[in-house]
């Protein structure tokens, strides 16, 4: 994946979604929105699909400094982190934010997605 990081984990679905929110909030990250796909799908469509869920992850600091630097990258936030189920297990998946962050230019944008870059990568491997 070029646009982000992900780790395949056995487990129950909802143990490691907690664990995606503890390790969220350890770097720094709440989460702002949740999507429940699977819910949605069903509800809109009567479509069966795969637990997956999008949670919008946010770091107030960082988001601040991305906003105070380019008026309009709030199209591009907040940071979103999957978990779904897969055949191999629980698969947990974090944008990479420097490559979320390419089509943008504005030079000042590069640091601050370096640093968010890290976190996420963290999140995703203390899974």
């Amino acid at each position: 994946m070029d646009y982000g990081f992900r780790k395949t984990i056995s487990g129950n679905f909802a143990d490691v979604e907690v664990r995606v929110r503890e390790a969220l909030q350890k770097e720094g990250f709440g989460v702002l929105t949740e999507i429940d796909v699977q819910a949605t799908l069903k509800k809109k469509i009567n479509a069966d699909f795969r637990a997956y869920k999008i949670l919008g992850a946010c770091n107030p600091p960082f988001a601040h400094k991305a906003l105070s630097a380019e008026a309009h990258i709030g199209l591009m936030l907040p940071c979103n982190v999957v978990v779904q189920q897969s055949e191999n297990g629980i698969e947990v998946s974090a944008i990479d934010p420097v490559a979320s962050m390419m089509a943008v230019k504005n030079d000042a944008l590069g640091q601050i997605a370096n640093e968010v870059r890290e976190k996420m990568r963290r999140v995703v491997e203390s899974i």
